[in-house]
């Protein structure tokens, strides 16, 4: 009967874990790192270039949803480029397989991971899971 109780208790427990974890997919958390000149170096290394906001998506063959990222961001990034009052954000899609050392560096644990960057490549958000259309919007246009 304890086992039981344990067992319940268990699940339970993983299951209130795994719908808060599952909330929180898709919304941008803000940062503000600057990040070190190791990580800018990595950046740099990995194609991006700077002087323009950047969205920065990881990404593996073998990830189911990053197909969904792919669509989401490039949508996102050639409506925010097409208006006037801003200028268009940079879209850079890395496979997390060539590029462990920055993944790591930007302490990515799962995939889909998306970032918007600044113009400097330093962070100004993160994203876990597919986007929301509209909260990628914001974070790029409100910062």
């Amino acid at each position: 009967m304890i086992g039981i109780t344990i067992l319940v208790v268990v699940l339970a427990a993983g299951t209130i874990v795994g719908l808060a974890l599952r909330s929180r997919a898709g919304e941008v958390r803000t940062s503000n790192s600057s990040g070190s000149p190791e990580l800018h170096s990595l950046l740099v290394e990995a194609g991006a270039v700077g002087g323009a906001k950047t969205v920065l998506h990881f990404s593996a063959e073998w990830c189911g949803p990053c197909a969904a990222v792919r669509r989401v961001v490039g949508q996102v990034v050639d409506e925010v480029g097409g208006s006037e009052e801003f200028d268009g954000p940079v879209e850079l899609e890395l496979d997390i397989d060539a590029y462990p050392a920055l993944a790591r560096a930007m302490n990515v644990m799962s995939l889909p991971t998306t970032f918007v960057l600044d113009e400097d490549l330093n962070e100004k958000a993160r994203i876990s899971g597919v986007p929301k259309s509209e909260a990628l919007r914001s974070a790029l246009t409100n910062q």
